[in-house]
């Protein structure tokens, strides 16, 4: 069996992550997360010649802590149109990305051509499986996890994480996130029904708005569900998304 290949440089961006709470790192090399996504998300389409991709996340509510913080101390900074996406950008680009020499950063948040589909890194990564819920699963933190960030190397590491393989829905026998749904969304094995989820959201935005019911059943990893207030800011980002996706592509087609 190969064994992965480390690298100090790993346990560098850790270290520097940490005291932010982006408390998971792992790495993957570009072929395997190739062979996963179509041409377009390829690393030759976006950094030709990286060999890994480094990829930062976060688990648990203290990465919000930790922008909560710099919020405080920042004046205005709330009033930002995107502040906790320019906080992750702060943070990576001071204090993580001047480790790796060298380094194309890319974020989940970037607006321009050069695209990674995060899903398909994290699963390649071993920071996250699949789930029915339509977000990614973390053997600790469950459903409460992001991805903020990768790093694409020309190095080659492959340091995966421990959520290799993790998927953990076709054995649940409680599968609480189902009956939590308040509109039927989520099934096994089907999984996440968009239209009718964003429908839902978009007629009854009040019954959703605090949390997703049905994440916030998921049995694993509930003690580190996100504080109230960074459910309610995701939640709020999440229906501004919808709408447009909505109105293009339910309500005019219902006309």
């Amino acid at each position: 069996m190969t064994q992965p290949i480390k690298s100090a440089l790993l346990d560098k961006v850790r270290r520097a992550g940490a005291p932010y709470g982006l408390n998971l790192a792992a790495a993957t090399s570009a072929a395997r997360y190739d062979s996963a996504v179509t041409t377009p998300y390829r690393t030759g389409a976006v950094a030709p010649g990286a060999k890994s991709i480094v990829v930062i996340a976060n688990g648990g509510g203290s990465f919000w802590n930790a922008f909560e913080r710099f919020a405080d101390a920042h004046a205005g900074w709330r009033d930002r149109a995107n502040p906790l996406d320019d906080f992750t950008r702060q943070i990576v680009d001071r204090e993580i990305a001047p480790l790796v020499p060298g380094a194309r950063v890319f974020y989940p948040f970037m607006n321009d051509s050069r695209a990674l589909n995060f899903i398909e890194l994290g699963k390649a990564a071993g920071l996250a499986g699949p789930s029915i819920l339509g977000v990614l699963v973390h053997p600790t933190f469950g459903p409460w996890i992001a991805f903020r960030a990768a790093l694409l190397i020309d190095e080659l590491i492959d340091d995966p994480g421990d959520a290799a393989g993790f998927d953990p829905c076709p054995s649940c026998t409680t599968r609480s996130c189902i009956a939590a749904c308040p509109v039927g969304a989520v099934a096994f094995p089907s999984g996440w029904d968009i239209p009718r989820c964003l429908t839902y959201r978009v007629e009854s935005e009040a019954d959703c708005a605090p949390r997703c019911h049905a994440r916030a059943a998921c049995v694993i990893g509930p003690k580190y569900r996100y504080p109230d207030r960074e459910l309610a800011y995701h939640q709020a980002r999440a229906l501004g998304a919808m709408r447009p996706w909505y109105e293009k592509n339910i309500r005019d087609k219902g006309r």
